[in-house]
């Protein structure tokens, strides 16, 4: 089959781009394009459940509604998120922001107390912030719980915010489990640290497992759609591995497999380990998945339309 050379019209729409994308078929528009048919298939189907990982600055480089409206839209039943990525977004939900556009060298920025995630940046104001209002929500879940699950503890942080953009209240309002397996290494781990130094309070990790396991039980089929790699990606596979593996797989990623990472490994591998079936449908997308995700979401919601 020869190659269908894409052509860019005025005023075309996301559906007919990626459509393009689709009949090209091949290197990187032939990815995207299959992520997209797959996410649409698993939006469309009610026996899948889509797991979402998120790795890397996702909610402060941009992403935040999108997975919000996800949420809220009944197309993610399960998150699974690095722990900064919950920082961030109760940083906006404490009034503060996230910054673009300023231009000066790290140790200028350091005497301002702004912090710098490649060209997004934080004001260590907002961050005080952070601190005093994290610390109100820790005293009101500890008047409930001496002891209490990570999934436990964010979805009751998601009920006491209130910030109609937040993904975490979203979550919490739809019932949608987050998991944070590493969240100790985060500002919130941080100030929780700081907060049982006078309080009896004490996060359990393994008081997640069987309600994740029952989860992945219960599941029938599991679409894992795996933004960046780290913890998050391992942990959404590795508990999928209770039934032989997940049964379709999107992966964006800028990292690369030849370093033996976990981040850049091919998600062929996981067929490897039981944490991918046999016979799965899976891609992998080579990208900043700031830019990828949104512009697949955008294209899958437009088939299920």
């Amino acid at each position: 089959m020869k190659v269908k050379h894409l052509e860019i019209t005025k005023n075309m729409s996301i559906s007919e781009f990626m459509n393009q994308l689709d009949e090209s078929g091949v290197l990187g528009a032939g990815r995207i394009a299959h992520a997209t048919n797959l996410l649409a298939d698993s939006m469309k189907d009610e026996d899948t459940k889509i797991f979402l990982s998120l790795a890397g600055p996702m909610i402060p480089g941009g992403l935040r509604k999108v997975v919000r409206d996800l949420i809220n839209q009944g197309h993610v039943d399960l998150i699974i998120s690095s722990g900064a990525n919950l920082t961030h977004d109760l940083v906006e939900a404490f009034g503060g922001r996230h910054y673009s556009d300023i231009h000066e060298n790290d140790e200028t920025l350091q005497d301002s107390g702004i912090g710098r995630i490649a060209d997004i940046y934080t004001k260590a104001d907002d961050f005080e912030v952070f601190e005093e209002e994290i610390h109100k929500i820790f005293a009101k879940i500890n008047e409930k719980y001496d002891v209490i699950s990570i999934q436990k503890f964010i979805y009751e942080i998601g009920l006491l915010i209130d910030d109609e953009n937040s993904f975490i209240r979203t979550a919490a309002k739809k019932n949608v489990p987050i998991f944070a397996p590493g969240l100790i290494d985060c500002m919130i781990g941080l100030q929780l640290w700081i907060y049982s130094q006078d309080h009896d309070f004490t996060l359990s990790a393994a008081g997640d497992m069987h309600y994740l396991s029952d989860f992945v039980y219960n599941s029938k089929k599991v679409t894992a759609c795996m933004l960046g790699g780290g913890l998050p990606k391992h942990y959404t596979l590795a508990s999928n591995i209770l039934t032989g593996g997940i049964d379709a797989g999107i992966q964006i990623t800028l990292d690369r497999s030849e370093g033996g990472s976990l981040s850049g490994a091919p998600l062929e591998e996981a067929k490897s380990w039981a944490k991918a079936k046999k016979g799965s449908n899976l891609v992998t997308v080579v990208g900043d998945a700031t830019v990828l995700f949104p512009l697949i979401v955008a294209g899958a919601l437009d088939k299920i339309e």
